[in-house]
């Protein structure tokens, strides 16, 4: 389970995809009180967050578009509370760039 925190236009279509799936993942445990993975570092980082979460599908819904794929689950903008900005990181940008260049994947690291 893993939210980039990098701008998503240098993702690959794999990690560009696999992210949406997982960011609603992650937002159906934190606003639906669901107990699958909620102690999940990456999940328990938007404590609290779920206006920044919410801000971070948005970019990664306007990257899809961009790319032609058709956007279909859009988040409930009124349970985007918190903060806006998420300010913890399970790997600091530096490490998630090292760790996406080390997959040997299209992402542009």
């Amino acid at each position: 389970m893993r939210i980039w925190d990098v701008e998503p236009e240098i993702l690959c279509r794999s990690h560009l995809l696999g992210e949406h799936r997982e960011l609603h993942a992650i937002w159906s445990v934190l606003t639906n009180g669901k107990a699958g993975y909620a102690k999940h570092p990456e999940t328990v980082r938007w404590h609290g967050r779920l206006a920044a979460l919410h801000e971070r599908h948005e970019k990664l819904v306007q990257e899809m578009t961009g790319r032609g794929y058709r956007h279909n689950s859009p988040l409930d903008l009124a349970l985007a509370t918190g903060e806006r900005v998420q300010s913890t990181y399970v790997d600091t940008l530096d490490r998630q760039r090292e760790l996406l260049k080390a997959k040997g994947c299209d992402c542009r690291v």
